[in-house]
């Protein structure tokens, strides 16, 4: 167990220095290669937002700092676990760590693969949007500026992507005034929030059985 504890540690301590690394390059030199060059090396890590491809189509590399749990169903979600439409027709339940209360959160819930997963022309598709989430609660006690809508795939397995930020106070974060083509980045970057935490699920139509790039 000791030892396991260790290989975790190190594991976890490998992955600050990637991201310290990558965010330095990048303020030298923003490349595609650089950038491509880390995202390769956070994938062999295992990271699986890497591997899922939301670091790099919704997001940029960040290193968590905030815990963020998703429960869905009574059972909490793992990253790249795969759920049907009729399990996700009700708000999951978000979770959110932090230590002050007068700290506040923004949670964003994204299709990443609308209308389907071979022609996302529609990322990234906002399903749902809670703003002034203070530490320590869960979504519930936050501010609900776009209405939660369950996803509903037609074609391929979608990645369904939780992202949380943390916000500079209260009441400084506005909902967009449409779902589609919803930029995360660009959000981030417009209200001057701090990505914290990220998590994702895999969705497909009730009896789809095809794969991802469909």
């Amino acid at each position: 167990m000791k030892n396991l504890l260790m290989g975790q540690k190190q594991k976890q301590m490998r992955r600050r220095q990637i991201y310290t690394a990558m965010h330095v390059h990048l303020n030298r030199e923003s490349t595609k290669q650089v950038q491509l060059h880390y995202l390769e090396i956070m994938a062999r890590d295992g990271d699986p937002l890497v591997v899922g491809g939301v670091i790099g189509d919704v997001l940029n590399p960040f290193t968590s700092s905030v815990s963020m749990r998703v429960v869905i169903n009574n059972r909490e979600i793992s990253n790249g676990c795969e759920l049907r439409p009729s399990q996700v027709v009700n708000r999951p339940r978000v979770i959110v760590g932090g230590e002050d209360l007068r700290t506040f959160y923004t949670l964003v819930m994204v299709d990443a693969d609308a209308p389907s997963p071979s022609n996302p022309v529609l990322r990234e598709y906002l399903h749902w949007m809670v703003t002034d989430i203070p530490a320590t609660t869960n979504a519930s006690f936050g501010r609900e500026v776009v209405f939660y809508e369950g996803p509903q795939p037609s074609a391929g397995i979608h990645r369904l992507v939780f992202v949380l930020f943390q916000q500079l106070g209260r009441d400084t974060v506005f909902g967009p005034e449409w779902r589609h083509n919803f930029n995360t980045r660009t959000f981030a970057e417009i209200n001057n929030l701090a990505l914290v935490a990220a998590a994702y699920i895999n969705c497909q139509r009730e009896r789809g059985c095809g794969g991802r790039r469909t």
